[in-house]
């Protein structure tokens, strides 16, 4: 039978047998081309993980910091934006000067993907340490190019068209003028006055900060905080008591005989990305996270326990990136103006020249906190994002041999974040309140941009 068969055909058994082999490896590799490359949200909390490390190496200040989350997780955001079912708006000309990005032409692309690539290309071309990068980014691309070449280039090729794009916008966001702008003047005439502090007396960070171009806020300035109390040394001044408030407060955690929880607190939230310290002769520092960073850490943490997708885990990202990074602006436009004189300095003039603060003064003036108006706003976005009494436990600066605290929602890791800075020593209460207020007030507004509420 199988002879008469091969016969009207005139085909022989060998080519029968090339002839199968040829149709059994033209299935597979037809298979091969339609198997899809699985990226899931873990992949990207895990590409969100590695930037972060590069960055506490490089030392990036909060500031710094906070611009490469915003750009390089809207590039990501934007293109998974382009599908239909993509549950979120494009932040095509509602983020300021952006106009949006192109959508694909080609069939194959894996908007996942391309998304993945886009967030780690952006933050490549926003740090230091590019080798490091790079390396990251070439062993994942060489899994992916070898589960399926064809979907891996054309998502790689439309990654790196919008990688085109976004650094085409943000070179517009006035960053690289300010890194030609002058030093900050210390005014050290002047007793209200921020003045370097110790250990190193480092020069102000990011003086011009308020210049560069917001993501959505109409201006640096547009929600003001009301102005400190005035400076004065008269024991009944409210300003004289909130520096007296510091400085018993501190003195209370360090002569506790028990392990004070205030203390714990102001070390968990520190989130100072270079701490320096002095042995004799001896110096070295500590590289930890920015206070954007913990951020970014607390997100992985809910979007994990509540399995988001990756969809929502990215706009998560995204949105929260945006709402620090002007949260950064809003609150160095007051530091620089009000240029208030940090507590430490001024304790050690005028009460205790011995005393000093828990955790190590930033070196930036006082008002208003950061981390209380980054917190203020990221803790509005998460609310609106995940919902409110979400509770959670913080493992964020287990790296740092810190334990994990647990909170009941997000705007109560806000309220401790901010409260943390008078027990470390670093902050005026007004500082702290007023700054959760000015945080809020920008997490609101950002929230309305994006129809998040």
């Amino acid at each position: 039978m199988t002879g008469s068969f091969l016969k009207i055909f005139e085909v022989t058994p060998m080519k029968a047998s090339f002839l199968f082999i040829f149709v059994f490896l033209f299935f597979v590799n037809c298979q091969k081309q339609l198997t899809p490359i699985k990226i899931s949200a873990e992949d990207f909390h895990l590409a969100q993980d590695e930037l972060t490390a590069v960055m506490v190496h490089d030392i990036f200040s909060p500031p710094l910091a906070s611009r490469v989350y915003a750009y390089s997780n809207i590039a990501a955001y934007e293109i998974l934006a382009q599908k239909k079912e993509y549950p979120y708006s494009s932040y095509a000309r509602i983020l300021n000067g952006f106009q949006g990005i192109s959508p694909a032409k080609d069939s194959l692309v894996d908007h996942k993907l391309s998304a993945l690539i886009a967030f780690l290309e952006v933050g490549k071309n926003l740090i230091f340490s590019v080798d490091r990068m790079s390396a990251y980014i070439d062993g994942l691309s060489q899994q992916w190019k070898e589960h399926n070449p064809e979907i891996y280039l054309a998502s790689y090729d439309y990654a790196m068209q919008v990688v085109g794009e976004i650094k085409a916008w943000y070179a517009k966001d006035n960053y690289k003028q300010t890194r030609t702008f002058p030093k900050f003047f210390v005014d050290y005439d002047s007793p209200s006055r921020w003045q370097p502090t110790p250990p190193d007396y480092m020069d102000g960070i990011e003086p011009h900060w308020s210049k560069i171009r917001p993501f959505l806020l109409n201006s640096s300035h547009q929600f003001q905080p009301e102005p400190p109390p005035p400076f004065s040394m008269k024991p009944e001044s409210p300003f004289y008591k909130e520096l007296l408030e510091v400085y018993q407060v501190v003195q209370e955690i360090q002569k506790s005989e028990q392990q004070d929880e205030r203390q714990e607190i102001a070390k968990f939230w520190d989130c100072n990305p270079y701490v320096s310290t002095h042995k004799g002769h001896v110096m070295f520092a500590l590289k930890k996270i920015s206070p954007g960073a913990h951020w970014m850490g607390i997100i992985k943490i809910v979007a994990r326990n509540r399995k988001a997708d990756y969809n929502s885990t990215v706009a998560a990202y995204s949105h929260t990136a945006i709402a620090i990074a002007d949260a950064f602006i809003s609150c160095w436009d007051e530091k620089y103006r009000s240029n208030l004189i940090r507590p430490e300095t001024l304790i050690n003039k005028v009460l205790d020249e011995d005393w000093y603060p828990i955790l190590q003064t930033p070196p930036f003036p006082e008002y208003t906190s950061g981390h209380s108006v980054v917190s203020g706003a990221a803790s509005v976005i998460l609310t609106n994002l995940f919902g409110d009494n979400i509770a959670f436990d913080d493992d964020t600066e287990l790296p740092y041999d810190l334990p994990i605290r647990s909170y009941q929602s997000f705007n109560h890791a806000a309220e401790e974040a901010a409260i943390s800075r008078m027990y470390g020593g670093i902050h005026y209460r007004k500082a702290i309140e007023e700054g959760l207020k000015q945080g809020r007030s920008v997490g609101n507004f950002i929230s309305e941009k994006l129809n998040l509420k």
